[in-house]
């Protein structure tokens, strides 16, 4: 809450199919800033839509929006004057156009929205200081870094024989997978979906991912390559797409769990963890939000006094660690 109006930060559901957007949650909003497009930040935009209410995004974010959304333009590096509040956005490592925003309200209010620090393929701006933090913190207290994450991976593939199906969201990790994967394992050994390579090709011609990202270019022009050792494909949760169509298939002809593997490495759904709990189903981390250290250095590079974590269960258990910043939980936050 802004001077008495009322602007929400994300309007998404999910990723659980019972997670559902409460329209409630709109009452009284004047706008709603969406910080990129995947569903659990974008997927209730349909009825800010239907109330008539503007929405703020980067022009990549605001792609996925409904036609008739009233948008208003952010730049995904830069600063713009909403109602006299001067508000800065960055990019925030973790989404194409997807971007943090600092509100220069008092002392600074920092919203991080989904964030990483560890992307090879997303850029990351660092943000001004605010004395207020609304913190990703869908990693909880995990502290795993992303080298960690990534010999666990190569410890999981070396025990494996034949083809291995990597679900992801398109405009997620698909990219920055894809570069490991060439990098490890040689550029012939990596095959993309047609929803992966549209993607990333985007990515590429959008110039706003990191330099090293154009390796991934031999990729996109290959033909079908159904003998690739690793399939990197859309859905996340093999619950659609050319994901759903591997794992029906390799389950049918008898080779899940013999030659055939998934690697599931975000969030899971009921249907992924159905996938996981049969021979050939796996899950191993790939990190794509902040793990506890670079939560705690963002508080500390923010010079933050306030700090709300977001995106978590059991946000209360931060009150535990010795943060020298107050712990609050409250729906909204009045500024």
């Amino acid at each position: 809450m802004v001077d008495g109006r009322i602007w929400l930060l994300d309007c998404g559901f999910g990723p659980e199919a019972n997670a559902q957007f409460n329209p409630a949650w709109l009452d009284g909003a004047e706008a709603v800033f969406i910080s990129h497009d995947h569903i659990d930040h974008i997927g209730g935009a349909s009825y800010a839509v239907e109330a008539g209410l503007p929405i703020y995004a980067t022009a990549q974010t605001a792609k996925a929006l409904p036609p008739a959304a009233r948008v208003n333009l952010l730049p995904e590096q830069g600063q713009v004057v909403i109602n006299g509040v001067t508000l800065t956005t960055g990019r925030n490592g973790h989404a194409l156009g997807g971007v943090w925003f600092h509100f220069d309200l008092g002392d600074g209010f920092f919203y991080s929205g989904d964030w990483s620090e560890e992307s090879d393929w997303f850029s990351f701006d660092v943000p001004p200081p605010a004395a207020t933090a609304v913190l990703d913190c869908s990693y909880h207290l995990d502290d795993v870094p992303q080298s960690a994450r990534f010999a666990a991976l190569d410890a999981l593939l070396a025990q494996m024989e034949g083809q291995v199906l990597l679900p992801v969201p398109p405009s997620g990790r698909a990219g920055e997978m894809a570069l490991y994967l060439m990098r490890h394992h040689g550029c012939e050994s990596v095959m993309l979906d047609p929803e992966c390579k549209s993607a990333l090709r985007i990515a590429l011609d959008s110039g706003a991912v990191c330099p090293e990202a154009r390796d991934v270019a031999p990729l996109l022009d290959r033909g079908p390559m159904e003998q690739a050792r690793f399939l990197i494909c859309d859905t996340p949760n093999a619950d659609g797409g050319a994901a759903w169509g591997y794992v029906r298939a390799w389950n049918e002809s008898g080779r899940l769990g013999r030659d055939a593997h998934v690697i599931f490495t975000g969030h899971m759904t009921a249907h992924a963890r159905g996938i996981c709990s049969v021979p050939g189903g796996h899950f191993q981390r790939w990190n794509v939000h902040p793990p506890l250290r670079d939560q705690l250095k963002m508080l500390r590079r923010l010079g933050a006094r306030r700090f709300a974590p977001a995106f978590c269960t059991r946000p209360e258990e931060y009150l535990a660690e010795d943060l020298e910043v107050e712990v609050f939980f409250h729906d909204r936050v009045r500024l």
